[in-house]
């Protein structure tokens, strides 16, 4: 029992008290009584000792509590506790009124002891049984709000299991994409080769830093992502360019750890990797108190259903299918595989992937189940074809900062 619990009982008892003296005390006054201190002695006498008798059977029947999942057996044994608490409650009270009368040199006067044990043991059951009743109410909320504390606790190790697994799952997949774009540099340039791997070295050791958390500050999100972007730049020279748009006031804002990195890998995956041009990408953090939004942007790229031109791919959290997710966009990497294959891991070197279609990569998906563990429905993530060429990705999450 809680002491808030504690106190309300306490001032339950008191008010009960308190009006059952004072009705007391005016039956007293109607019938011609002038000592008042009579009616007190009696109604505090039979609420002492009642209090006391229930506090006691309550330690003992304590150890019994479970049986509140079955009343009728909870409800059998506390009555069953009736005829002791009767046959201890009516000596001992009236034993205190006499011992009183006594001590101020008068003389209690009441029924003949049988018909009064009746009389009382009648009014003590009804009482008692009211207690009981509410006792059981009062245990059964308890229980409710232990079980559902329980559930809740459950539902929470539940959910952080599944963000560790999705988090690890995560982990390798990044650094074998990092070291095969290492390995791809080694056949044609082997100075920017050991340049990469010191700056892959860097972004691996600010991933370890966060390997335990399942969300950091938007400002660590950025430091990851932007040692991902340099090792991708070196491997693409001259044919991607990348510009920050970073909103300074979002930095505190916390964000899935390792959320900007798959969105980006797709772009190079999916479209600097098929051609020889130039692509421009913009990497953007925006949003107001509530609401943050991020975004990868090219300028090149195509989704898969070429109808889409202006028209919203949403990729709803958590989801495997509809035609605003998984359908039509799987050339983008969209899709829900879970199997981590050749081109989802990023091995093709450069123009090996020119020809042949990716398959389903594990990055969009794996967010995609981050967010709905995370956030729910209060997260977004949306693919956005744009004119005349280029992909927006875009990811809308409640900002805590």
């Amino acid at each position: 029992m809680t002491s808030r619990t504690r106190f309300v009982a306490t001032v339950s008892w008191l008010m009960f008290w308190a009006l059952m003296v004072s009705v007391s005390v005016q039956d007293y006054v109607r019938s011609g009584g002038r000592q008042y201190w009579q009616p007190v002695l009696w109604e505090t006498s039979s609420n002492v000792v009642g209090l006391v008798l229930m506090i006691g059977m309550r330690r003992i029947l304590k150890r019994w509590d479970y049986l509140t999942a079955t009343p009728w057996r909870w409800f059998a044994l506390q009555l069953a506790c009736l005829p002791i608490f009767c046959l201890l409650f009516v000596p001992i009270t009236f034993g205190i009124r006499h011992a009183v009368y006594a001590m101020v040199g008068q003389i209690y006067e009441h029924r003949a002891p049988l018909e009064l044990f009746f009389y009382e043991s009648i009014k003590i059951a009804i009482f008692y049984t009211m207690f009981v009743t509410i006792l059981f109410g009062a245990l059964s909320y308890f229980q409710l709000l232990e079980e559902k504390l329980r559930a809740e606790q459950a539902s929470a190790l539940l959910r952080q299991a599944q963000l560790q697994r999705l988090t690890q799952q995560m982990q390798p997949h990044f650094l074998f994409n990092a070291l095969n774009t290492v390995s791809s540099l080694m056949h044609s340039d082997v100075e920017r080769a050991d340049a990469t791997l010191i700056q892959l070295a860097d972004t691996l050791r600010a991933t370890l830093e966060v390997s335990d958390l399942q969300v950091a500050p938007l400002a660590t999100e950025l430091r990851l992502v932007r040692g991902y972007a340099r090792v991708m730049e070196e491997r693409y020279a001259d044919r991607v360019r990348i510009d920050w748009q970073i909103d300074e006031a979002q930095l505190g804002c916390e964000v899935p750890v390792m959320s900007l990195q798959p969105l980006l890998e797709n772009v190079f995956k999916h479209t600097v990797e098929r051609r020889r041009g130039t692509t421009a990408i913009v990497i953007s953090a925006s949003g107001s108190a509530d609401e943050l939004r991020l975004a990868v942007e090219d300028d090149s790229g195509q989704l898969a259903d070429s109808a889409c031109t202006e028209q919203e791919h949403a990729a709803p959290i958590g989801g495997a299918g509809g035609a605003g997710g998984n359908a039509g966009t799987h050339a983008w990497g969209v899709a829900a595989g879970p199997r981590l294959g050749a081109a989802d891991q990023g091995t093709a070197r450069l123009g090996a992937g020119d020809q042949d279609a990716p398959r389903p990569g594990i990055g969009i998906a794996n967010l995609r189940q981050r967010l709905q563990v995370l956030y729910g429905e209060r997260a977004a993530l949306e693919l956005v074809q744009l004119h005349p060429a280029g992909v927006r990705a875009e990811m809308r999450l409640p900002c805590t900062c």
